[in-house]
């Protein structure tokens, strides 16, 4: 149904997010990635996606990717105002080995 929304409306931030977490979820991080990075590119401010994206980074080994998402992150959300996603995006980005 994800998949739908998403071919439907490429654009919709809401769904795209959606539809990574569903592959992720289902163990399918390649697909799960290149939803994240498609998201991030159109939708920049989509401030939730970071968190999620760069923790599957780290669960896929590629902790260097993940630090520079979170960066990211972490600057969209500054930008945004929302500070608990800042913090959170910190702590995490903190912790990375």
């Amino acid at each position: 149904m994800l998949e739908e929304f998403v071919a439907r409306k490429p654009e919709d931030a809401f769904s795209r997010y959606g539809l990574a977490i569903e592959c992720m979820n289902a163990g399918d991080a390649t697909s799960a990635a290149e939803h994240f990075r498609v998201l991030l590119e159109r939708n920049a401010d989509y401030v939730p996606a970071y968190l999620m994206y760069a923790q599957l980074l780290l669960r896929e080994s590629r902790p260097e990717e993940a630090r520079h998402v979170l960066s990211t992150g972490i600057a969209a959300a500054a930008k945004k105002g929302d500070q608990h996603a800042r913090s959170e995006m910190e702590g995490f980005l903190a912790q990375l080995p």
